[in-house]
């Protein structure tokens, strides 16, 4: 087992949201869960997710890959994504980014040498006003991103 019992547990709690029957329905919730857990989607850990949701492993991998919250290769303890859509790279999102791919000393779809950083570019984030907007993990949002800003994210997810 690649997945600890804690990780199972929440599994268990989105499958209880459907029918007995539709276990397959909480593939997108059990790939998260399993995510938070091993960092990235290896065939090991949706083979796993398969068995347990009583599905074919293609059917899992087709899930893990149509949607770019999932990774199926490695990333960094911290993937930045950094939202380039018209009206945030308008608003500055393009500086940003620049900002923060020198900073960091890589560019998109690359991870810092210490394993710690991996930067993607993202789509929309519904928070044009907010731009240039970032999202930590998928789960934490981060407005008006001046360098400052990138400064103090980077300092903090460093230690």
């Amino acid at each position: 087992m690649l997945l600890s019992e804690q990780a199972y547990k929440k599994i268990d709690r989105e499958v209880a949201k459907f029918p007995a029957d539709q276990k397959q329905s909480a593939v997108m919730a059990a790939l998260a869960i399993a995510q938070d857990e091993t960092r990235w989607l290896m065939p090991e850990v949706m083979q796993e997710v398969a068995d347990y949701l009583g599905m074919p492993a293609v059917a899992v991998q087709e899930v893990a890959t149509f949607y770019n919250m999932y990774h199926t290769t490695p990333v960094g303890k911290f993937k930045i994504s950094v939202c380039t859509n018209l009206p945030c790279a308008l608003s500055g999102g393009e500086k940003a980014a620049h900002y923060l791919k020198h900073k960091l000393g890589i560019d998109y779809k690359q991870t810092t040498a210490d394993d710690q950083f991996t930067l993607v570019e993202g789509e929309c984030m519904g928070a044009c006003g907010d731009a240039p907007v970032m999202l930590v993990n998928n789960k934490r949002m981060c407005s008006m991103m001046s360098d400052a800003k990138i400064d103090a994210l980077v300092e903090e997810l460093s230690k």
